[in-house]
C-alpha cells in the first residue's frame, strides 16, 4: 500500500512537472514570431506588404490566427505573414514566470515533506500549522497548489488581445473595439492598403502630383 501511494505521488509530480516545464516553455516563446514566408512563382521571396498578428495565446486566439494565415496566404500571396504573442505588462508576465516556478517548489517540497521555513531565518523551529497538514494531505494539498497557480498564471498571462499591424501601421485592435475582424472586414482593409500602395508607385513612377 505504502509503495502504491508513494508511486501515486512520483505520478502526480512528474504530471505537474511537465505541465509546468511546458508552461514555462510558453513564457520563454512568447516574444518569439511565426513567419509564414511567401514564395513567388519562380521560386525568390517576395518583397511585399507585411501583416503582423499580435494574440493572446491563453485565451486560444492562436487556432484563429493559424487560420487567417490560411486564408490570407491563398487570398494574397504577395504578403507576409508574422505572428506572436502579444505579452502583458512587464510585471504581469515576470510575476507569472516567478510563480509558475514556485509551484514547482513548493509541490516538491509538500511531496518530499520537506521544511522550507528552515532556510528562511527559522532554524529548527517546528513548521506552521497549515504546512503540516499540506504534507499530511499530500495529494490534495498539490492539486489544490497546481490548480490555484495556473488560475493566477492565466488570469495574468490573459490579455484579450487580438492586434493586427500592416506594414507597421495598425489596422484593428480588439482591445479598443472588443471583437476579433471578420474575414471580410480584414480583406477590405489589405484591400484599400494595397490600392494606396499601386497609387502611390503609379504617381512615383509618371511624376503626376495629386
Amino acid at each position: 500500500m505504502a509503495d502504491l501511494t508513494r508511486l501515486t505521488y512520483v505520478f502526480l509530480f512528474m504530471i505537474c512537472l511537465g505541465l509546468s516545464i511546458r508552461d514555462i516553455g510558453l513564457f520563454a516563446d512568447s516574444s518569439s514570431e511565426k513567419e509564414i514566408p511567401t514564395i513567388s512563382k519562380v521560386g525568390f521571396k517576395n518583397v511585399g506588404p507585411t501583416l503582423k498578428f499580435l494574440y493572446c495565446y491563453s485565451c486560444g486566439y492562436r487556432k484563429v490566427f493559424d487560420d487567417y494565415v490560411t486564408i490570407i496566404q491563398q487570398k494574397y500571396p504577395q504578403i507576409s505573414v508574422h505572428g506572436s504573442n502579444y505579452d502583458p505588462p512587464g510585471v504581469s508576465l515576470q510575476f507569472a514566470r516567478f510563480l509558475s516556478i514556485a509551484k514547482m517548489v513548493i509541490i516538491f517540497a509538500i511531496m518530499t515533506g520537506s521544511n522550507p521555513f528552515q532556510f528562511l531565518g527559522h532554524g529548527n523551529a517546528a513548521p506552521p500549522n497549515w504546512w503540516v497538514w499540506c504534507v499530511e494531505n499530500k495529494l490534495y494539498s498539490c492539486l489544490m497548489c497546481f490548480f490555484l497557480t495556473n488560475a493566477i498564471e492565466g488570469q495574468m498571462m490573459s490579455t484579450g488581445a487580438f492586434e493586427i499591424t500592416l506594414d507597421d501601421m495598425p489596422v484593428w485592435s480588439k482591445i479598443e473595439t472588443g471583437r476579433i475582424p471578420q474575414p471580410p472586414e480584414l480583406f477590405q482593409i489589405i484591400d484599400n492598403h494595397l490600392g494606396l500602395q499601386f497609387e502611390s508607385k503609379l504617381d512615383l513612377n509618371t511624376g503626376f502630383t495629386k
